[in-house]
């Protein structure tokens, strides 16, 4: 069975950190490129960060630049996302999700986790 299964949220105070972990079973991560997402509550969905595939490029959206950082390691099969100076407005479910090649579009990934919960609160 392909899946990917995310781990590491929980609860933080503003300026701490986590890192969350995207797992994957049945298939190989990497040739895949590999992409964060978030959905705070009452918000869209959008997009975090993304590592490619091919060369392990990576980038960030403009609002978590400099705090948060993805990187992966394929022995483990898994990608990470590492959070650091987290601020309430960084609350949400965080997702996973994997296609192969460069690129994370966020409406042509192929697969996803279930999401792990990330509140930052004091």
């Amino acid at each position: 069975q392909l899946q990917l299964v995310e781990s590491g949220g929980g609860l933080v105070q503003p300026g701490g950190s986590l890192r969350l972990s995207c797992a994957a079973s049945g298939f190989t991560l990497d040739s895949y490129a590999v992409g964060w997402f978030r959905q705070a509550p009452g918000k869209e969905r959008e997009g975090v960060s993304c590592i490619s595939g091919s060369d392990s490029n990576f980038e960030h959206t403009d609002s978590v630049k400099g705090r948060f950082s993805i990187s992966r390691d394929n022995a483990k099969n898994t990608v990470y996302l590492q959070m650091n100076n987290l601020k309430p407005e960084d609350t949400a479910v965080y997702y996973c999700a994997a296609r192969p090649g460069s690129r994370c579009p966020p409406n042509a990934m192929d697969y996803w986790g279930k999401g792990t919960l990330v509140t930052v609160s004091s």
